[in-house]
């Protein structure tokens, strides 16, 4: 059964169905054969833990829930409490009045627009660049973006409810929008993206709390939801949102990564594709002979650790430099 599992879960996630073809394609069926298997897989792999408490299977789960509440704790700490800890939003900020944090995308869309921004605005760029291209990459979905748990919602409750049709998107459009909002911003002379940026509008209606802009965020957040419970599986984060593509890119090459060092104890459980928001990136690392590194895809792992909290073999660890 390993080389049939691992053969197949390369493939796209759910059971989708073609744009415009209406005919059904396998994926997941190629490595467990129905949803009920998948099932029995994670109840078979959480009987096996019995030892390990709801903490120790849900720790970086909790870290990362930590860390996403903590970043909004740092801007609203202001306008809500008065306590002015990063003044602006996650596009740009000053923290401390002393460091100055921008996202590298916003820049781009800016400079790309004809609006050339302020020293401060390059630097906090450059800082925010370095760190998620040395560290961190596309952890920033997993860690720091405030629509990653409406987006993990919708997935826990499309397994609750049994919903595993899903129709399928090529994951290359999220790169075809990046291109598409950068290519926008050059011919309109306006960041058009960040308008309808649901992170952006999210974190713009929490901050400043504006009518207009909190229904504007709240409707963003409605369609995305109802896109991914009931239309794609992690269909937005996984398949669509270009910030994501962008920081996938950015952090190719980042230091800190998610491998499966213990990839011999594997007994096919399936429990970590059952969570993992990219699965294809698994098989190719558990299929990695011993002595070669077995990293997860860099470009498509967020960092989010749910393979490591759900295996009960402890498969995967965080690696720096490739060294667990």
């Amino acid at each position: 059964m390993r080389a049939g599992l691992r053969a197949g879960a390369g493939r796209d996630q759910g059971a989708p169905l073609a744009f415009g073809s209406g005919q059904a394609r396998p994926s997941l069926s190629l490595w467990l054969e129905s949803r009920g298997q998948i099932v029995s897989a994670v109840a078979s792999a959480t009987m096996a833990m019995p030892r390990r408490s709801w903490l120790a299977r849900h720790r970086w789960l909790a870290l990362r829930r930590a860390s996403q509440f903590g970043f909004l704790a740092l801007f609203l700490s202001g306008p809500w409490l008065g306590i002015w800890i990063a003044k602006g939003t996650l596009a740009s900020s000053l923290t401390l009045d002393v460091l100055p944090l921008t996202d590298p995308l916003f820049l781009l869309q800016s400079v790309l627009a004809g609006h050339w921004p302020a020293n401060q605005a390059l630097i906090g760029a450059a800082i925010v660049a370095l760190v998620y291209a040395v560290v961190a990459g596309r952890m920033y979905c997993a860690w720091v973006c405030p629509v990653n748990p409406v987006a993990d919602l919708a997935h826990v409750l499309r397994r609750k409810f049994g919903l595993a049709r899903s129709i399928r998107i090529d994951r290359r459009l999220r790169y075809w929008l990046l291109a598409a909002i950068l290519l926008a911003a050059a011919v309109t002379g306006s960041v058009v993206w960040e308008q309808v940026n649901p992170v952006t509008l999210t974190h713009r209606a929490l901050v400043y709390g504006a009518l207009g802009g909190s229904a504007l965020a709240m409707l963003a957040l409605g369609v995305l939801f109802l896109f991914d419970f009931g239309l794609a599986e992690r269909g937005f984060c996984g398949h669509v949102c270009p910030v994501g593509a962008f920081y996938g890119l950015l952090g190719r090459f980042r230091l800190l990564r998610l491998a499966a060092p213990g990839r011999a104890r594997c007994d096919d459980c399936a429990a970590c594709f059952a969570v993992c928001p990219e699965p294809r990136i698994l098989s190719p690392a558990l299929r990695q002979p011993a002595g070669q590194a077995a990293i997860l895809d860099p470009v498509d792992c967020t960092g989010c650790g749910r393979c490591a909290d759900v295996c009960p073999h402890s498969v995967f660890a965080f690696t720096v430099g490739g060294k667990s």
